[in-house]
């Protein structure tokens, strides 16, 4: 059977150039007898693998010096928890912004330490969006947060759900802020540049644009590894991560290993550069399809749009198990809608090639043409 066009959201596809190679080397990794799975995480052989791909990393998103890059467990779900627990020593508020289910998830967690919130929603008048697909005006953030000694502030870059995308807000404010950025990339990093600099941490699961669900990757500002609460668990603290190089415990060996594998099929494209041109060009494409026909609608305002998950709806409900068992039968899968929200969603990652994107929109036209 060929392979389809995967759209999921997460787990997601990944380069069909990495899983052949890692095909290749599932039961001898280079002559050594062994796949990568079965390596002890200390070994010479996979030391070299993780060095080679946390360098690969670094150089792709120029992490400067200032900044640290772990490979941790528990996902952004986990990261929840493990942030607060990381950050919160000497402060007793942070704030958030949210924009979606992700970003409320987050602010919910963090009410389960008993400390002041300064939630960004209807009832403080800044920056909640969540009820509505787009991005708040986040210039308020400034007089809300700076002088209310804040230990951070945090936000969902992109938000997979309700299709909503920063283009850059918090990242220009970053510098007029008086506490560190804190910023949920799990489903967008490594499809545009950043100035890593600006932010005090990133995260993100690898399950949508880096690699296999396991390995969460953390970009941490060295300046912040002395703030964890004494009740954070050892395996989850930053700084006893970082001294022991992401290996105080067994990391996710295998997950680290096909990340790697993605690192260098992105380099080998062009990079960062690259993958950002191409997603405006995927989304681009995608985008102008729904807008010039009347069976499709997006609901997210124009420019706040996301490149990566892109949900529209049918403006005829009833033909919507239509769409995706006849969407299914021409080898495209993976479209149908949160459930919380309903509808299609395209999740267009930098795996997902153009000619993915362009057999969706021609199956898309075709169909409208036949329902209409």
């Amino acid at each position: 059977m060929s392979r389809v066009w995967n759209f999921s959201a997460g787990p997601a596809a990944l380069p069909e150039p990495v899983l052949r190679r890692a095909a290749e080397e599932m039961l001898d990794w280079r002559g050594k007898g062994l796949s990568v799975m079965e390596m002890s995480h200390r070994s010479p052989e996979y030391t070299a693998i993780f060095e080679k791909t946390r360098s690969d990393f670094r150089s792709l998103l120029n992490v400067p010096e200032t900044h640290d890059v772990l490979f941790m467990q528990g996902g952004a779900v986990g990261m929840n928890s493990i942030v607060p627990l990381n950050l919160l020593q000497g402060f007793e508020q942070a704030a958030f912004v949210n924009t979606g289910a992700w970003s409320k998830k987050t602010t919910k967690e963090f009410s389960k330490y008993g400390l002041s919130r300064v939630v960004l929603d209807n009832a403080n008048a800044l920056a909640d969006s969540a009820a509505a697909c787009y991005v708040p005006d986040c210039a308020p953030l400034l007089d809300r947060v700076n002088g209310q000694q804040m230990a951070y502030l945090h936000y969902c870059d992109n938000e997979t759900i309700s299709g909503v995308e920063f283009s850059g807000q918090i990242e220009q404010l970053a510098s007029q802020l008086d506490c560190p950025v804190v910023a949920d990339m799990s489903s967008n990093i490594l499809s545009k540049t950043l100035n890593v600099a600006k932010y005090g941490l990133i995260y993100g699961g690898a399950q949508k644009n880096v690699g296999p669900a396991g390995v969460t990757i953390v970009i941490v500002d060295k300046v912040l590894l002395d703030r964890a609460l004494p009740i954070c668990p050892s395996a989850f603290t930053f700084s006893t991560v970082s001294e022991n190089g992401s290996m105080y415990n067994t990391p996710p060996t295998y997950s680290i290993y096909i990340a790697g594998l993605v690192f260098e099929w992105l380099i080998e494209q062009g990079g960062v550069s690259w993958a950002q041109a191409q997603a405006e060009k995927k989304a681009g494409l995608l985008y102008s399809t729904i807008e010039q026909s009347a069976l499709y609608s997006c609901p997210v305002r124009r420019q706040d749009r996301s490149r990566m998950n892109v949900p529209f709806t049918l403006a005829d409900e009833s033909l919507n198990a239509k769409f995706l068992s006849k969407a299914a039968e021409c080898g495209l899968v993976q479209l149908k809608g949160h459930k919380s929200v309903g509808g299609m969603r395209a999740s267009i990652y930098n795996a997902m090639p153009l000619e993915g994107v362009q057999a969706l929109v021609e199956f898309m036209r075709e169909f409208e043409k036949k329902e209409a």
